[in-house]
């Protein structure tokens, strides 16, 4: 089973008024969503990692993924869980909304592992992946 965690501004908390749904370009306090399949669940307290790229570390073969994190500056304030009262199939095991509170702080930047591509990265699909695999193959002229 899985968990689904919405994180979304308090009420009253500051700089969140510029985001928008991609979908609609409508206004959302909506900060963001992450899916688990180990069953985590998020505690008081924890912050939402923050992702960037800085220029000159980007791996060749994804040059538009981010290369370094970070704890971000909103703070898990108050949750909200919801279950479902019958099994849902492979579904959520629950669903927790997140309210957040914006606490700016200064913490270091830390380099992401390499990207691991795996058969897992396709669902098991061994096609998929051996395709994949094979259409990375660079050909070195002699």
């Amino acid at each position: 089973m899985s968990s689904y965690i919405i994180f979304q501004a308090d009420k009253g908390q500051p700089h969140w008024k510029g985001r928008k749904l991609a979908h609609t370009g409508m206004g959302t306090n909506i900060l963001a969503e992450h899916w688990y399949g180990d069953n985590s669940a998020p505690k008081i307290g924890d912050r939402l990692t923050e992702f960037v790229k800085i220029e000159g570390h980007e791996e060749p073969e994804f040059p538009g993924a981010s290369t370094h994190y970070r704890d971000g500056d909103w703070e898990i304030c108050r949750i909200e869980e919801y279950t479902p009262e019958m099994p849902v199939g492979n579904s959520f095991n629950s669903i927790y909304i997140c309210f957040c509170k914006y606490l700016p702080i200064a913490s270091e930047l830390k380099p992401l592992p390499p990207i691991q591509v795996s058969i897992d990265s396709f669902g098991g699909d061994e096609i998929a992946y051996k395709e994949y695999r094979s259409s990375r193959v660079v050909s070195v002229a002699k």
